[in-house]
């Protein structure tokens, strides 16, 4: 017999956590008029309070010597439809390049559908400019392909479309070249937005830099792993998918001086957070640049070491997205601000509204 609270308890205790029930229609298909016209819910985590606010407005939970932590990487666009030798389809979403022992030009790609990309199989633009070898598979869609002919790079910056989420039902338009990206967007490599910062304009960034809010860039490229859904029937023997972040020596001493003077570090996103935290756990716990590849996966309980307040929109269920903010927010406050949020129509997901957790 499994003993009470044991794991078997934490494990459905986890899995509880990740579930809710959300109307097709709060899935925002398209994005605000205005970045900074999006709804912000904010999150009291002392008081319990909840409080509707509009984005623009954020400035009032923010401080003057606060620092806002954001994730400069930038949105390849990276989705491409190539064809067999016999005509069909088959869309690859280019993730990241991968090692060539050959010295070729090689990617990590997801595939659909990926019963027509098996390794051997040669995949082109509908007019041969660019030709791709599948060499390698992996699980759900994975497979490593070579450049064979033409430039992919070039093929990419011309014919790429933005890799939109699933859950957005329309192909990319031309506004989502520019709204899919942050402003402040600069490295590129992600195949997703750190969509919390899509809600900030450059004159709201320029309204907060005057009230003494200062912005201190980091990076994580964010992969496909990060939205992957959880499976495992114990939460906790989820496996994150590794993903480069880099915090530079310049960020890491503006955190260590934000955090002397009595700021706030303000992570603008989940990924923001990842960062943070990944380069804490290779500061042994303190602020330090670094730079690598990271796995990190955070499930409550947890103590953070780097953020002390967070920004973030309403993620899937079933998602680690979902444990972390909980693990910041508390778990019963989570449940709470979203059922809130779902009862008075919020936005939600890449396109939709945002909440603070203070």
């Amino acid at each position: 017999m499994a003993e009470p609270g044991g794991p078997a308890a934490e494990a459905a205790r986890l899995l509880r956590l990740l579930d809710y029930e959300l109307p097709e229609e709060l899935i925002a298909q398209h994005p605000a008029a205005r970045r900074e016209d999006a709804r912000l819910l904010v999150v009291d985590r002392a008081s319990g309070r909840l409080t509707d606010a509009r984005f623009a407005d954020v400035g009032r939970w923010l401080a003057a010597g606060d620092a806002l932590v954001v994730n400069e990487t930038r949105v390849r666009p990276a989705r491409l439809v190539l064809q067999r030798p016999t005509g069909g389809r088959v869309e690859l979403l280019f993730v990241r390049p991968a090692a060539d022992a050959a010295g070729g030009e090689t990617w990590r790609v997801l595939a659909r559908p990926a019963k027509h990309a098996a390794p051997g199989a040669r995949l082109a633009t509908a007019d041969g400019a660019l030709v791709v070898e599948v060499v390698g598979e992996g699980e759900q869609g994975e497979r490593t392909v070579r450049v064979a002919e033409g430039s992919l790079d070039a093929i990419l910056r011309t014919r790429g479309e933005m890799p939109l989420p699933p859950y957005i039902h329309r192909p990319p338009e031309p506004e989502d070249s520019e709204r899919y990206q942050t402003v402040y967007a600069r490295v590129e490599g992600a195949v997703a937005a750190p969509t919390a910062g899509l809600h900030f304009s450059e004159p709201l960034l320029a309204e907060l830099a005057r009230s003494g809010v200062r912005r201190v860039p980091v990076t994580l490229h964010v992969g496909p792993g990060t939205f992957r859904p959880i499976t495992a029937d114990d939460p906790r023997e989820h496996r994150m998918e590794e993903e480069w972040f880099d915090v530079a020596e310049t960020a890491a001493a503006e955190l260590r001086a934000t955090r002397e003077r009595g700021g706030r570090l303000v992570a603008v996103g989940t990924t923001t957070v990842r960062a943070l935290e990944s380069m804490a756990d290779a500061a042994g716990g303190g602020i330090a640049a670094a730079s690598g590849w990271t796995r990190k996966y955070i499930v409550p309980p947890y103590e953070f070491r780097a953020v002390d307040a967070l920004l973030t929109n309403f993620h899937l269920p079933r998602t680690t997205l979902l444990l972390l903010v909980a693990a910041f927010a508390g778990e019963g406050q989570t449940r709470r601000a979203y059922a809130h949020a779902i009862a008075a129509g919020y936005r939600f997901y890449s396109y939709g509204d945002a909440m603070l957790v203070v």
